[in-house]
């Protein structure tokens, strides 16, 4: 235990391959101003606006309080599981999936974050361009890279919990001026919770919009590689209120109900997209709005990045055996995160984030059937096993079950339109089947070599 926590504290580039020892743990506000990051971002501003203008502000927020409920279960499971282990994502699906196959859920999640932090980068930028057109878009997005990669060169213990601890009212702050500056300007609408598309509403709005929210699950994988730094002590506080409901309230509900304020509020915004508010904040608040703006995406990006950096050193370091610091991925993250923004490719991101978005959900249907089992301590006992040179490449009943979930929601999703959005759920749920029905005739073998 001495040696990894050495390792822990003083060879950071080991984070994502050890677990978190309990003297490098954090304290339970430290932990929550470096999550509480995830929550600001304009993206789930305009999620919520987007779903009222589809299926209409009520059903909207009714799908906003299910997703609540549903991550807050979720992720107060997953958080507890996390602090008591130490794992990251990357040693949790070594178990679940075998050291080879672990590279995959290790990729999914590096590129993920990699898409994420091209879009919330994309948004400071063109507020950036917008309030001052003499600076071009290509230096304005590089400047955003360049300040973005240093923030993850420290640790979550000794940095981002300060960075965003700071950041946080400003967050709050900058909401509750767009709130209040959109009613000076255009006066109240009393009936924005009438807000919604043009004649009849959907049928089952409430259950599109719940399920819309699936399709950002990858937050349970954020939820994951977080929880590792709680302390043992702070695991009631941490599942109830750091990683449970109370966040999901301010990231889906109160983002999500602005969002619909100010769109339903804000005449002739155009096409509804996070640049479109953005231009609409500009307008209203100008240098303040940029400063709002670079607030709320600069929160988002260091959680965006850490991630990002730590996964794929993780896959990298199995799949070609380079072992690397930290900085160095976090540089080629930087890299690639600049070359994305600079090329026209958000519609085949979008693309590929829904089929990412399906295998993360299978991945949580495996994970949260595994840790609600007995079976792996019946099998190998109180200790996990996550060294890479004792874990099998494979483990048939993780693989299984991930890919069983993954291919019936990819069949689903390409289907008629009456159960694509069947298709999400649904991959939970065989996902999640499927492994417990694998486990009760488990071997020893799919966890650990003899």
């Amino acid at each position: 235990m001495a040696n990894l926590a050495h390792k822990a504290a003083e060879a950071e580039q080991d984070l994502s391959t050890v677990p978190i020892p309990a003297n490098v743990r954090m304290p339970a506000f430290s932990l929550t101003m470096a999550w509480w990051a995830v929550c600001s971002a304009m993206f789930y501003i305009v999620v919520g606006a987007t779903l009222a203008l589809t299926y209409g502000a009520r059903s909207a927020l009714i799908g906003m309080v299910l997703s609540v409920l549903t991550y807050g279960v979720v992720n107060t499971i997953i958080s507890r599981f996390a602090i008591r282990t130490g794992l990251s994502v990357a040693l949790f699906s070594r178990v679940l999936f075998g050291s080879a196959g672990a590279a995959l859920a290790t990729l999914i999640f590096f590129a993920t974050a990699i898409y994420y932090a091209v879009f919330e980068g994309s948004v400071i930028a063109v507020a950036a361009h917008t309030q001052f057109p003499a600076l071009d878009y290509r230096w304005a997005a590089l400047i955003v890279v360049c300040y973005s990669v240093p923030l993850v060169f420290g640790s979550v213990q000794h940095w981002l919990d300060k960075f965003n601890g700071v950041l946080l009212p400003f967050y709050l702050l900058g909401l509750l001026a767009a709130v209040g500056l959109t009613t000076h300007e255009y006066g109240y609408n009393a009936a924005w919770l009438d807000f919604g598309p043009k004649g009849a509403l959907p049928a089952n709005g409430w259950w599109q919009c719940f399920v819309y929210y699936m399709g950002v699950w990858i937050l349970m994988m954020f939820t994951f590689d977080y929880a590792r730094f709680g302390r043992k002590e702070d695991s009631a506080y941490h599942g109830r209120f750091n990683f449970g409901m109370p966040f999901y309230l301010v990231t889906f509900l109160l983002n999500g109900a602005v969002g619909i304020y100010l769109v339903s509020t804000i005449p002739e915004l155009g096409t509804l997209s996070e640049v479109s508010v953005v231009l609409a904040l500009l307008k209203l608040m100008g240098i303040w709005g940029l400063l709002f703006v670079w607030v709320t995406q600069s929160r988002i990006n260091t959680a965006n990045y850490y991630l990002a950096t730590i996964n794929m050193q993780a896959f990298f370091q199995k799949v070609s055996g380079i072992s690397a610091p930290k900085f160095v991925w976090a540089l080629i993250v930087g890299v690639v995160v600049y070359i994305l923004m600079m090329a026209d490719v958000f519609s085949r991101i979008l693309q590929a984030l829904a089929y990412q978005g399906i295998f993360v959900v299978a991945w949580v249907g495996v994970a949260l059937a595994h840790i609600l089992s007995t079976r792996y301590d019946t099998l190998v006992g109180g200790e996990i096993e996550t060294r890479d040179a004792y874990v099998p490449a494979f483990n048939p009943g993780g693989l299984t079950a991930w890919f069983a979930g993954a291919i019936v929601g990819f069949v689903l999703m390409n289907g008629p339109d009456s159960l694509q959005s069947f298709s999400a759920p649904a991959t939970f749920v065989i996902s999640w089947l499927v492994y417990r029905a694998m486990l009760g005739s488990a071997k020893r073998t799919w966890f650990v070599r003899e």
